[in-house]
Formats: structure tokens, C-alpha cells, sequence
């Protein structure tokens, strides 16, 4: 007779991780966040990062032939692909050129008839009229694009998704805010040959010496113009989605526009065209101006529903409570630098700091270029200051694997 089959062991009460986190997303960041007290651990993200610790970053320039200059970046787990394609954009196809460079001109003129006129504030208006022709004339043209299966959600055929959009759109601000590429960069001039002393085979003896110099110094300058601008189509896309992919796109654009070389270029008087030089030793690299970093954050509330709630000020009551359950380690909200995929579907507040440093008195400064804030009222001014600190320490480790490239 068969002993009877031994009785089947009582099903666990314990989940294990990879379960526990799809179904309770909130609960299982919250529980790596919020330690026991007996325990005397330090929070730690789901991922084994510190709340403050960016995701290992590389780079890699020069990987696409066919471009003047382009680059990988990996963050983690996203990557961004840019490439730097330039093409020329002769002045006669610009409809508007014509007008606003006869205005141009004889506002030049004008400001130099008139002796009363400070050379400071026209030579800064003049400063600031050139370099807006990159924004006037659309000289910088961002796309980015997120490829099929760079994320579950993103499926062949699909439409431009609304977040390919918007990135781009921040990218253009942010180049244009920034004013990264110079544009005498982008400019293809045209200088005429100079005749001084003799014109027309005869030289006339009783003009005065200071009217002839003017009048070099005029015929100089009308003959030299502006023929043609370099047109940079910056192309990026997502290979790979795993969360925060406007650093990563960024990150892309900065490393491809160091790498980007522009042949050079020149007006051929005879055939009435730009002519390209094939020589790879004469291109010329862009002299960018600064190295602007962006370091993403965002807001992990203990409260599940702290993006529904009500807005209501606490009291001074509350307020020495909350203090003191700071004081104790049990933070309430936490800020996560460089937030994954997982962690931004939890947050409900982000914050943006893109900063650059300044050499003053052989010391660097940082400086804020731009800094977003949306999504909730979490983030005070005390805590802006210690991200900027972060941000800055995030400038450092990237400047240094750019440098590598």
C-alpha cells in the first residue's frame, strides 16, 4: 500500500521584490527610503543609488561617419544618439536678408554721422543684433525622436509622441537661451579686393590724408559681406528610454557640438557660388561658448496622495512637528537626483538646473543659466541652494568625461 503523498506546503505571505514593486510602486520605493530607526541605515533608492547620486555616465564622439560631428552619451540605462549635419544657406534665399541688411547698413551709417552717439551702446546693440541671426534665421534646427522600443510604450507606426515634442522644444530654448554657438561661426564672408593710393590708373594728390583714410576704411567695409550660413541640423534620438532623457539628450548635443567641424568655406567670384574645401586639415572646430550641464531632480512624497491633496498652510504647530520628524530621519519627502523611469511615475514635482562655471580671480563661479521648477511647491529656496551644489558637482564629473572623448 502507497504511503500517502506528504501534504503541500502553505503558501507564502511574502511577495518577493520584483512583484511587491509592480504592485505596490509607492510602498516599495517608500520602504527603501524610510528605513527602520533600529536599523541606523542610511535611505537608499530602489536602484542602490543615494538620493543624491547621479547614474553612471560615458560618452563617445566621432561614431557616425556621415556627419560633422556627433556623439553617444549613456545615462544609466537611457541613451541619446546626436548627430550634426551642416549645410549651406546662401543669403540670396534668404527673403528677408536683403532688407534687413540695407537697414542694418544705413543704421551704421546713420550712428556714424552723428558724433554724439556713444560707441558702447552701439557696438553692444550691434553685438546683440548679430548673434540673434542664428535665432532670426532658424541656423539651429534641434529634432529629437524616440526610436520604436526604446521604451514598452513607444510601438511601430506610431505618431511623434507628445514627450519627442516638447524635448525638442527645450533643447531649441536652451541653445538659444544659452547662446552656445557663436555666430561668426556660422557666417561665410566675401572680402573684396582693397585698392588704396591708386584708383583708375591715377592718384589725386590734392585729397587730404585723413579723408583718404576714411574713405578706405569705407570702401573696406562695404566690400566686405556676408555670402552664405552654415545651417546645423541637430538630429537626436532615443535608443534606449529608462527615465530622465532630457540630460541625456543634452549631454548628446554638448558632446556632438564639440566634435562638429565645418569645412572651409569661401565665395567664388567667377562662378558666383560658395565653394567647400575637401581638405579635412582645414575644417575648424565650433568655439562654443561655456559648457552648460543640466541635473534633473524630482519630489518622492511619503503621502500617495500628495499630488491630489488640498493646499493648506500649516501651522506653527505643524510646522516645529514636521522639523522635528525631520530631525528624527523621518523625512516626509525626499529629492531624488537623475530619476529613472520607475521613480518618475511616483513624483509629481521636478526641478531642472542647468548651470555653467566662469573662471573669476583664478577661481571657478558657478553660474545659474536656466532653472525650472514645476510640478508642486515641495522645493524651497533653501533646498534650491543645496541642489545647486549638486548640480555643480555634476558639472565637474561630466566636463571631465567630455574632455575624454
Amino acid at each position: 500500500m502507497a504511503s500517502p503523498a506528504p501534504p503541500a506546503p502553505p503558501p507564502a505571505l511574502t511577495l518577493p521584490p520584483s512583484q511587491f514593486a509592480r504592485l505596490q510602486p509607492h510602498a516599495y520605493l517608500l520602504a527603501h527610503l524610510s528605513p527602520p530607526a533600529s536599523s541606523n541605515q542610511l535611505s537608499i533608492r530602489a536602484n542602490g543609488r543615494a538620493p543624491s547620486q547621479f547614474r553612471p555616465t560615458s560618452a563617445n564622439t566621432g561614431s557616425l561617419t556621415h556627419t560633422n560631428g556627433s556623439a553617444v552619451v549613456r545615462v544609466g540605462d537611457t541613451t541619446a544618439v546626436c548627430g550634426v549635419r551642416a549645410e549651406l544657406l546662401p543669403t540670396t534665399d534668404i527673403a528677408s536678408w536683403s532688407v534687413s541688411h540695407a537697414s542694418a547698413s544705413s543704421s551704421s551709417s546713420s550712428s556714424s554721422s552723428s558724433p554724439a552717439a556713444p560707441k558702447s551702446n552701439s557696438s553692444s546693440n550691434s553685438a546683440d543684433a548679430e548673434e540673434s541671426q542664428i535665432q532670426d534665421l532658424n541656423l539651429l534646427v534641434p529634432n529629437l525622436s524616440l526610436s520604436t522600443g526604446c521604451a514598452p510604450g513607444f510601438v511601430p507606426g506610431a505618431p511623434p509622441s507628445a514627450l519627442a515634442q516638447s524635448l525638442s522644444y527645450q533643447i531649441l530654448a536652451l541653445l538659444h537661451s544659452t547662446r552656445l554657438v557663436r555666430a561668426e561661426d556660422l557666417r561665410v564672408w566675401y572680402e573684396g579686393p582693397s585698392f588704396t593710393g591708386e584708383e583708375g590708373g591715377r592718384m589725386d594728390v590734392d585729397v587730404d590724408v585723413d579723408a583718404e583714410g576714411e574713405r578706405d576704411e569705407n570702401s573696406a567695409a562695404t566690400k566686405k559681406e556676408i555670402k552664405a550660413f552654415w545651417v546645423l541640423y541637430i538630429d537626436i534620438m532615443i535608443v534606449s528610454l529608462a527615465g530622465n532623457p532630457f540630460d541625456a539628450a543634452w549631454a548628446a548635443v554638448l558632446a556632438a557640438l564639440r566634435d562638429t567641424k565645418l569645412p572651409r568655406a569661401w565665395w567664388d567670384v567667377d562662378n558666383e557660388m560658395v565653394v567647400c574645401s575637401d581638405v579635412v586639415s582645414e575644417a575648424r572646430k565650433l568655439t562654443l561658448r561655456g559648457l552648460p550641464v543640466a541635473s534633473s531632480f524630482c519630489v518622492f512624497e511619503a503621502d500617495a496622495a500628495a499630488g491630489w491633496r488640498a493646499v493648506i498652510v500649516p501651522d506653527a504647530d505643524e510646522e516645529r512637528e514636521i522639523e522635528d520628524t525631520a530631525k528624527r530621519g523621518m523625512l516626509r519627502r525626499w529629492i531624488l537626483a537623475d530619476p529613472d523611469g520607475y521613480e518618475e511615475g511616483l513624483s509629481q514635482e521636478r526641478v531642472c538646473l542647468v548651470v555653467d562655471k566662469e573662471v573669476v580671480g583664478g577661481e571657478g563661479k558657478t553660474v545659474i543659466v536656466k532653472m525650472e521648477k514645476n510640478g508642486g511647491w515641495a522645493v524651497d529656496s533653501r533646498e534650491l541652494k543645496q541642489l545647486l551644489d549638486v548640480a555643480a558637482a555634476r558639472w565637474e564629473s561630466l566636463k571631465q568625461i567630455l574632455e575624454q572623448c
